[in-house]
C-alpha cells in the first residue's frame, strides 16, 4: 500500500502520460476552526485511454469527484491519499470538492490562534508533498502549471499569495472573497496562501529595467512592534540588485512578499513570490549581531531561490541538493560581496562547513548527487550534505570554471529553461559551453562520490630549523576511499606582538595520496602551518606537533578571523573523531575563547564546549570541566564590554551552565531585578533562558513559571513555560512530559520541541535513563503514526542521547533488526543509524578521554 509515499518510477510514468495546464482552487476559510472547503479544478493533457492518479490528503468527507463530467465514487476511487482517474482521454477536466482539515504540525494549511488578542493565523507550508492536503493535485515537482485561487475569507484578513494581492469583493456575514490572477507555469510545492490578521509594511523595489515590484514584510500584530521591516528590506534591495546583475535574467514574479509565521517548521520556504519565514527572526529581544547576520544569509537565500528552484526547478528530488546548494552559495556570496557582512565565509567555514563535515562523516553519509527513490527519502535528505558540502563544492567549481564563465552558463541555463524543469546535467551543460572545459571527471569526484577527505602535512626539519622536505597527504575514509583532486593554500604564521599573522601564503594542486611542496624546502618552520587556508577547498585539515602546540595556547591569537575559524573547526572535528581528548579541546577553548572576538565563531564554541563536557568527556572530569567552564563564563560575563554582543553571549553561556550555589543564586538574583550587571539587558528572552536554567536545577516552581507567563503571556511565552516545567528534576515532571509528547498528539510542532529541550537536562542522567527503553519501545509506532515532520522531531529529539552505554547501541540493533520496511521504513533506519553512530562516537570520546 503506497499510504501518502510516491516512487521515483511512479512520478516519471505520470509526467510520460500527463501535461498539466492548470489549476482552479476555491477554498473557503469560513467553515470553522479543524477544517476548510476545498474545490479543486485540474486541467491537463493525457495519452488517451490511459489510467494514472490524482492526490489528495483528507480526513473527509470528500462531496465530488468528477472526470470530464462523469461523477466518480470517492468510496471507490479514493484510497491511500489518491484518487484513481481511468478511462483518460486528450484534454482532461478533473472537479474535486472535499473538506480539507488544518494541521497544528507546520504541514499543509497551519492554524494557530494567538492568544496575545485571538487573532487567527494560517500559512501553508508545501514542500516536500504537502499541497495535497489543501487541494487536489498532481503532487511532483515536474507537472508545472499555472494557479489560480480563489479564496473565501473574513474582510478583516491580509491574504497573500504567488499573485499579488486582489481587492477582496464583499461577502455574506462579513466575509470577503478574494480572486487572485493565474499564476506563471510554477511546481505544486511552491504555490502558497497566508491569510489571515497579520500586520503588514509594504514599499517598492525599482529593478534596473525599470520594473516596478511591490514588497510586502508582515507579520502577527502582536509582534510587529518588533518587526525592523526598514532592515529586512534593505537586505532584500541589496540582494535584488546582486543577482538581476549577476543572473542576467530580470526578478520573474510580479511581486515578492516576505512573510514571518507562527510555528513554523523550517527556516523559510521559497513560495514563489511568497516566501514564509519563522517567527524566530522578529526580534523581540535583543540579540547579537550573528542573529542578524543568519537572518540575512536565509533572506537572501530564499531569494536566490526565485531563479534557481522556482523559475527553473528540479525534474525530482534527486536534485534537490542543487536547489539548496546553489541559494547557499549564492546568499553567502550576496552576503560577502554587497552587504555589511564582508565577512560571511567565516561564518560559512565555521557554521555550514562544520555542519557538513559531521554529516559527511556518519553512516547515512551519500554523494552529493543522493539517489531519491521515493518521498520518504526526500525528508530525511534536508542535511548538510545536501545544503553545505554542496555549497562548498559549488564554490570550488566558480573557481574551477572562473567567475565570467559561471555566470555566463548560469545565465544560459535561466534562459533556456525558464518555467521548465532541468537535471544537474542541464546545469553542466551550460557551465561547460561557457568555460570550454569538460566538467565530467570534476562531477565525478566531487558530485559522485560520498566521505570527505582529510589533508595533513608531513614534513622534516634540517639543523637550522627550516624545512628539509614538506608534503601534503591525502587521506580518505576507508568505506569511501576517493581522493580527490584540491586546490588549496597553505599558510605560514608566525606570533608577533600583534599575534599570529600569515608571512607567507603557497597556493598550489594536491592530487593524490602525497604531494610534495618544494617550494617551502629552505623555508624556516613557523608557528603555525594551516593547510587549505582562505579555506578553498571542501576538505578536513589537520596540523603538525608544534602548530598544534601553539595552537592549545594561543589560538585565539589569530590576527584574522578565517584562518582561527578553520582551526576551530578542525579542533572541534577532532575531538569528534577521537583525536583529541575532550578535556584537551576544553582547556583550548578556556584559553581561547576569551580573545574571541568573531561573534558567531564565540558562539559556536560555547555550544562545541558544552557538548564536549556533557558528551565527549570522561564521566569522572566532566563535573569538573563543567564547573570550571561555568566559571569562565561568569568571569567573562563580568569582564567584558557592557552592552556588548560578547557580553550578551557571555549571559546565555553562563545562564546555560550555572551549576554552583553561587552562580544559582546570580541568575535568581538577576530575574528578580536584585542584581544588575552594567549593560546587561534582562528583557523577556534572556528572562525565559534564566528560568530555564533555575528550574532545571530545582531553584524555581510552578509559582515562578506563571508569573513569568503573566509577564509574557504570548504564544512563545507558553512555549517556554513548557519546556520550563519538562525541565523540572523530579520523577513526575519527566512522566508527564513524556506522556504529552508520546501518549498524546496534541502538543503543536513548536511545543513538542520546547518540550523535548527541557525534558533533557545533562544534569538529570539518572531521571532520564529509564526513558531509554520506552523510546525504544514507542519508536516505531511514533514514526507510523504522526506526520513526517513530527515523526523526525520525536525520533531525533527523545533518542536517549544522555545515556552513555553499549546497551543503547545494542537497543538500536534490535530494533534495526527487524527487515519489515513497513515497520522499520528506510528513512526511519537512516535516523537511528546517525543516531547509533553518535552514540559509538561518545563511547569512543569517553575512553580517549579518561586515557588522556
Amino acid at each position: 500500500m503506497p499510504g501518502t509515499n510516491l516512487t521515483r518510477e511512479e512520478a516519471a510514468e505520470r509526467a510520460r502520460l500527463l501535461s498539466v495546464s492548470s489549476y482552479e482552487v476555491e477554498l473557503d476559510l469560513t467553515v470553522g476552526s479543524e477544517s476548510f472547503g476545498s474545490v479543486s479544478v485540474v486541467r491537463f493533457a493525457a495519452e488517451p485511454g490511459s489510467a494514472t492518479f490524482a492526490d489528495l490528503v483528507t480526513e473527509g468527507p470528500i462531496h465530488e469527484i468528477t472526470l470530464n463530467g462523469r461523477p466518480l465514487d470517492p468510496a471507490v476511487v479514493f484510497a491511500d491519499s489518491r484518487i484513481a482517474l481511468d478511462g483518460l482521454e486528450a484534454e482532461n477536466v478533473l472537479r474535486v470538492h472535499a473538506d480539507c482539515q488544518y494541521s497544528h504540525t507546520g504541514e499543509g494549511l497551519h492554524r494557530m490562534v494567538d492568544p496575545v488578542d485571538g487573532g487567527v493565523f494560517l500559512y501553508t507550508q508545501f514542500e516536500v508533498p504537502d499541497a495535497r492536503r489543501v487541494f487536489t493535485s498532481f503532487e511532483q515537482p515536474d507537472l508545472k502549471a499555472a494557479f489560480q485561487f480563489t479564496v473565501t475569507a473574513p474582510e478583516s484578513w491580509e491574504l497573500f499569495s504567488n499573485s499579488p494581492t486582489p481587492k477582496p469583493e464583499p461577502a455574506e456575514d462579513g466575509n470577503a472573497v478574494w480572486r487572485f490572477v493565474p499564476t506563471q507555469p510554477i511546481s505544486t510545492y511552491i504555490t502558497a496562501l497566508v491569510a489571515g490578521d497579520y500586520g503588514v509594511v509594504r514599499k517598492d523595489y525599482t529593478s534596473a529595467d525599470g520594473t516596478v515590484i511591490p514588497m510586502a514584510v508582515a507579520a502577527r500584530k502582536s509582534l510587529m512592534e518588533h518587526m525592523d521591516a526598514d532592515e529586512i528590506f534593505d537586505v532584500t534591495f541589496k540582494g535584488f540588485d546582486y543577482f538581476e546583475a549577476n543572473f542576467g535574467q530580470p526578478y520573474p514574479f510580479p511581486k515578492y512578499d516576505q512573510l514571518f509565521v507562527p510555528e513554523y517548521n523550517a527556516g523559510a520556504m521559497e513560495n514563489a513570490g511568497c516566501v514564509t519565514f519563522r517567527e524566530y527572526y522578529v526580534f523581540r529581544s535583543k540579540v547579537t549581531d550573528s542573529a542578524y547576520e543568519r537572518r540575512a544569509e536565509t533572506i537572501l537565500h530564499e531569494l536566490a531561490h526565485m531563479w534557481f528552484g522556482d523559475l527553473v526547478t528540479m525534474e525530482w528530488w534527486n536534485d534537490l541538493w542543487l536547489n539548496e546548494s546553489f541559494a547557499t552559495y549564492a546568499s553567502v556570496r550576496c552576503q560577502a560581496d554587497a552587504t555589511r557582512w564582508s565577512h560571511a565565509w567565516t561564518t560559512f567555514a565555521n557554521a555550514e562547513k562544520t555542519w557538513a563535515y559531521a554529516q559527511d562523516q556518519l553512516p547515512s553519509t551519500h554523494p552529493i548527487v543522493a539517489e531519491i527513490p521515493d518521498l520518504e527519502a526526500v525528508y530525511v535528505n534536508f542535511d548538510g550534505i545536501t545544503y553545505a558540502k554542496g555549497a562548498s563544492v559549488l564554490k570550488q567549481l566558480v573557481a574551477y570554471v572562473g567567475d565570467e564563465a559561471f555566470f555566463q552558463g548560469l545565465r544560459t541555463y535561466f534562459q533556456r529553461h525558464a518555467w521548465g524543469n532541468t537535471r544537474l546535467s542541464d546545469l553542466l551543460g551550460a557551465l561547460e559551453e561557457a568555460s570550454g572545459r569538460d566538467l565530467a571527471a570534476w562531477s565525478k569526484a566531487w558530485l559522485e562520490t560520498a566521505g570527505p577527505n582529510t589533508l595533513r602535512p608531513e614534513l622534516t626539519l634540517a639543523e637550522d630549523g627550516s624545512y628539509s622536505s614538506f608534503a601534503v597527504l591525502q587521506e580518505a575514509p576507508a568505506d569511501y576511499p576517493t581522493l580527490r583532486p584540491h586546490r588549496i593554500a597553505v599558510g605560514l604564521y608566525e606570533k608577533g606582538e600583534a599575534g599570529l599573522t600569515r608571512v607567507r601564503r603557497l597556493e598550489l594542486d594536491v592530487d593524490g595520496p602525497r604531494t610534495e611542496v618544494p617550494e617551502l624546502v629552505g623555508v624556516r618552520q613557523p608557528d603555525v602551518v594551516v593547510l587549505n587556508d582562505d579555506d578553498l577547498s571542501y576538505t578536513k585539515i589537520r596540523f603538525d606537533e608544534r602548530s598544534v602546540a601553539t595552537l592549545v595556547e594561543s589560538i585565539g591569537e589569530f590576527t584574522e578571523s578565517l584562518p582561527r575559524a578553520l582551526a576551530w573547526v578542525a579542533t572541534w572535528d577532532m575531538v569528534r573523531t577521537g583525536e583529541l581528548a575532550a578535556s584537551a579541546y576544553v582547556e583550548q577553548v578556556l584559553s581561547g575563547a576569551a580573545k574571541e572576538t568573531e561573534i558567531g565563531v564565540l558562539l559556536s564554541l560555547q555550544a562545541q564546549v558544552k557538548g564536549a563536557i556533557e558528551l565527549y568527556a570522561d564521566p569522572a572530569k566532566r563535573d569538573g570541566l563543567a564547573e570550571r567552564w561555568a566559571r569562565l563564563a561568569h568571569a567573562r560575563l563580568l569582564t567584558t564590554e557592557p552592552g556588548s554582543d560578547v557580553q550578551l553571549a557571555w549571559a546565555r553561556a553562563f545562564a546555560d551552565s550555572a551549576l554552583e550555589d553561587v552562580h544559582l543564586d546570580l541568575l535568581a538574583g538577576l530575574l528578580d531585578g536584585s542584581e544588575r550587571i552594567e549593560g546587561l539587558a534582562v528583557d523577556t528572552d534572556l528572562r525565559w533562558t534564566l528560568l530555564g536554567r533555575l528550574a532545571a536545577m530545582g531553584r524555581a516552581g510552578d509559582a515562578e513559571i506563571d508569573a513569568e507567563v503573566e509577564r509574557d503571556p504570548t504564544a512563545a511565552g507558553k512555549r517556554q513555560a513548557l519546556g520550563c516545567r519538562a525541565a523540572f528534576p523530579t520523577a513526575e515532571a519527566k512522566e508527564q512530559a513524556w506522556a504529552s509528547m508520546v501518549e498524546s498528539d496534541k502538543l503543536t510542532n513548536e511545543e513538542l520541541l520546547a518540550v523535548i529541550g527541557g525534558f533533557k537536562q545533562n544534569e538529570q542522567r539518572e531521571l532520564l535513563k529509564p526513558y531509554a527503553a520506552k523510546y525504544f519501545a514507542a519508536v516505531t509506532r511514533l514514526w507510523a503514526e504522526r506526520s513526517p515532520h513530527m515523526a523526525q522531531m520525536l525520533v531525533s529529539g527523545l533518542y536517549p542521547l544522555l545515556t552513555i552505554e553499549q546497551s543503547v547501541v545494542d537497543d538500536v540493533d534490535a530494533v534495526l533488526a527487524e527487515t519489515d520496511e513497513n515497520v522499520v521504513p528506510p528513512a526511519l533506519r537512516r535516523v537511528l543509524l546517525e543516531e547509533r553512530d553518535g552514540t559509538e562516537r561518545l563511547l569512543r570520546g569517553h575512553a580517549v578521554d579518561a586515557a588522556a
